[in-house]
């Protein structure tokens, strides 16, 4: 796409949004002027944004929290990835936290009126000992709070998707992380369509499917807008977004960010795409938005409260006050 052109569409933003409310596709020519357009419109893109998001979400705010349940020791060659088996960054390495630990970690998201819990864990994919902890854990936590579960836990076997539905997970996450075109800069280990299947596979045994993206690997406009066109086309019920934090040991350690209104724009194009979708926050917003980090909840409608795998997140009490002084509420189901 000539992004000459995309530079030059005039987009009416109030006419956008009412076509987002309308589940209108977009065309890529939209798109890629979403991203292009200038920093004087940003603004009249949040607008337009907040309209879609409050049509479908109005002031609530989604949070959820991670439970880094098995650290490092993976066998992928992710380029971003701390945990990788490329990257020197200096993390703490263990293996499958216990059933009490992961229990604990629910509490805690309570606490911090995290309406999902995220049991994460490196690797390629679960081993059968992995999948039986996390069920014999997510079975305790849903007797003893309302909460919904989201598992990432790698790749799926036969059969694995089915035993986590059955056991109570709610939700799966399995980034795409980027662009089909752009996915082997990033990562050689696996392929896309290997993420691609593990998504379907969790919407096949009846899981809700999370997956998202990161922003700032080298991908081009192009890349991006393909990136949100096939979250769309996967019917991703959560949508992450990530920007890079290049962490020092990894392969893509020192890469230069991109300004906080471009990533507010890349928000923006996720709600305009995915309108009635959870887009949500994500890893690098402390960074990377700074002092604009409160305009992002205008366009998305989920965060993480407090930190990431391996990276610190903001202070959840900060995060609390956040979202009350831009007048929006916490979703936070009633427990018994």
């Amino acid at each position: 796409m000539n992004q000459a052109i995309a530079e030059n569409v005039k987009i009416d933003w109030d006419g956008l949004a009412e076509r987002a409310i309308n589940k209108e596709k977009i065309s890529r020519i939209e798109a890629l002027a979403i991203l292009e357009t200038n920093d004087l419109e940003l603004l009249s893109i949040i607008n337009s944004a907040w309209k879609v998001r409050h049509h479908y979400f109005g002031k609530k705010v989604r949070l959820n929290m991670l439970m880094n349940a098995k650290s490092g020791h993976c066998p992928e060659d992710c380029g971003y990835c701390s945990q990788s088996k490329d990257s020197t960054a200096p993390i703490e390495k263990y293996t499958m936290l216990d059933k009490d630990t992961l229990v604990a970690g629910a509490r805690e998201a309570c606490k911090r009126k995290a309406g999902t819990y995220c049991i994460v864990c490196s690797g390629r994919g679960p081993t059968p000992n992995t999948i039986d902890a996390v069920v014999e854990a997510v079975k305790e936590i849903k007797g003893e709070m309302n909460l919904q579960i989201c598992a990432c836990l790698g790749l799926l076997k036969e059969g694995q998707a089915e035993a986590l539905k059955e056991a109570g997970v709610d939700r799966y996450n399995h980034n795409i992380n980027t662009s089909e075109n752009h996915h082997e800069e990033v990562v050689k280990t696996h392929s896309y369509q290997n993420r691609v299947d593990t998504i379907e596979s969790s919407k096949s045994a009846g899981i809700s499917p999370c997956s998202g993206v990161i922003i700032g690997m080298g991908e081009s406009h192009d890349d991006i807008v393909d990136m949100a066109y096939a979250l769309r086309e996967l019917d991703a019920d959560s949508i992450p977004v990530n920007f890079l934090n290049s962490i020092d040991g990894t392969p893509m350690e020192g890469i230069e960010a991109k300004s906080p209104q471009f990533y507010l724009k890349v928000l923006a194009l996720f709600r305009f795409i995915c309108p009635d979708k959870e887009i949500r926050c994500s890893a690098g917003r402390e960074i990377h938005l700074g002092n604009l980090q409160p305009m992002s909840l205008y366009i998305a409608n989920s965060i993480f409260a407090g930190d990431y795998l391996t990276t610190s997140g903001q202070d959840v009490e900060a995060d609390h006050k956040m979202i009350a002084d831009l007048g929006l509420e916490i979703d936070f189901p009633e427990q018994s």
